[in-house]
């Protein structure tokens, strides 16, 4: 026996599925959810993932571009002068105090060759 395709099913399922997808995309864009085609600016990445890692009280302190999209600088805490490098790359960031010492040292020889010692500067606006 061949089972036919009741339309009437059928329908209700594709009704379903839009309301759901509907309310999908309602939550992602009230938690905030970027859907854009252009990526992120380098400045607003870096810090974005400066925060996400290091917390809501973390400051970059001192940034410049390395080689292709990728960002170098220090950053620290609010009220604290000390100051972490970074190697802030599209889809990662690398902290000088992460256990991947050797990869992050190579990281800044070949992505961020003019970084310089860490100063001793004052938070990014």
């Amino acid at each position: 026996m061949a089972r036919r395709l009741n339309v009437q099913r059928l329908m209700m399922v594709m009704g379903v599925l839009v309301v759901g997808l509907g309310a999908l995309s309602a939550y992602a864009i009230r938690q905030g959810q970027r859907w854009s085609l252009e990526p992120e600016a380098p400045g607003e990445r870096m810090i974005a993932q400066v925060r996400a890692q290091m917390g809501r009280g973390a400051e970059v302190r001192y940034a410049i571009p390395g080689v292709g999209p990728v960002m170098c600088g220090y950053a620290g805490y609010r009220g604290n002068s000390e100051a972490i490098a970074f190697i802030s790359r599209p889809n990662r960031i690398l902290f000088e105090t992460d256990p991947l010492a050797a990869e992050f040292a190579e990281m800044k020889a070949r992505d961020c060759p003019d970084l310089p010692e860490p100063p001793n500067l004052p938070a990014v606006p």
